[in-house]
């Protein structure tokens, strides 16, 4: 799998779709996209669980890349498809909530996580 991150990396690179920063900007909002909510929710909601989680993770990095695809020139899309102005380096905004509301919609679908689970969770809470 890092051998297949690497190589997309470098054939990104190789495309020179922008300058650096707007590489960096980008690549923390797909980060922010699809961990922030799986973080935030796994440690203070003990209702979270693993479904929700990869659910979260999907949809916030799927709606992020979407957002990026159709609005960023450079990888084909237009300017013109900007919601709300939004740059596509800033994707970010779409995709965390709609993580975050993956993993509470998944999550309350599915059992609740068990007693070991939730042990881990109260150990990560306490300081």
């Amino acid at each position: 799998l890092l051998l297949v991150v690497a190589l997309v990396a470098a054939y990104a690179a190789s495309m020179k779709p922008g300058d650096i920063l707007s590489l960096v900007g980008a690549a923390f909002s797909l980060a922010a996209s699809a961990l922030f909510p799986a973080l935030v929710l796994g440690v203070f909601w003990k209702r979270a669980n693993q479904q929700g989680a990869i659910a979260g993770i999907l949809a916030g990095s799927a709606m992020c890349i979407y957002y990026m695809l159709h609005t960023n020139p450079a990888l084909g899309g237009s300017s013109a498809n900007q919601w709300f102005q939004i740059a596509p380096i800033s994707a970010g905004i779409f995709g965390v909530p709609i993580g975050f509301l993956s993993i509470a919609a998944v999550s309350l679908m599915t059992p609740k996580p068990d007693q070991r689970t939730q042990a881990l969770v109260d150990h990560i809470r306490s300081p």
